[in-house]
């Protein structure tokens, strides 16, 4: 393995006025950056997911790390990291809801995908929110669920920033969790 650090991006989505849909950001707002190798890029986007979408255009990571509150099975401040390959993609077709104050993750791996571009390795670390009604800050169960949704996303960060690049074997242990 060539001793070159991967380029991750971690990047926070959600819209801190409408309460757990905010989880991103605070997930985002609690990383230690510096505690991460020099490979590994943190940064909140909010709202900003079209900034996103540009910003991977110009400088599509080697795997990108996105946290948001999403649909997921279980009670309000179920963490699972979820895989989004060209199929998920294809999936869901062409059509992109475009909003200048928000986009989901698919929305803007679709809106990148319109735009020509790709991001490579693409993981998303999400949250089942109990209200995304709107107001500000967490609910209960997803404000406990942040400081392993912490750990969890420096440990991926950090295990892709290390991971074989493309073409070379990938030579880390791997661990069931």
């Amino acid at each position: 393995m060539s001793g070159a650090e991967r380029d991750v991006l971690v990047a926070g989505i959600g819209n801190v006025f409408l309460g757990d849909d905010g989880f991103g950001v605070e997930v985002v707002r609690r990383i230690d950056a510096a505690a991460l190798p020099g490979g590994v890029r943190v940064a909140d986007y909010g709202i900003r997911g079209v900034h996103l979408a540009y910003e991977l255009l110009d400088r599509p990571p080697d795997t990108l790390i996105m946290v948001d509150a999403l649909p997921l099975e279980g009670p309000p401040g179920t963490l699972e990291v979820l895989e989004v390959g060209a199929a998920e993609l294809d999936a869901a077709g062409g059509a992109v809801p475009v909003d200048a104050h928000g986009l989901h993750p698919l929305a803007v791996l679709l809106l990148l995908r319109r735009l020509g571009g790709e991001a490579g390795r693409v993981l998303v670390a999400g949250c089942r929110p109990a209200s995304v009604e709107e107001g500000m800050g967490l609910t209960e169960p997803v404000a406990a669920a942040v400081p392993e949704a912490v750990r969890l996303v420096t440990e991926l960060a950090r295990a892709e920033a290390a991971a074989a690049p493309a073409g070379e074997p990938d030579t880390r242990e791997r661990t069931d969790a």
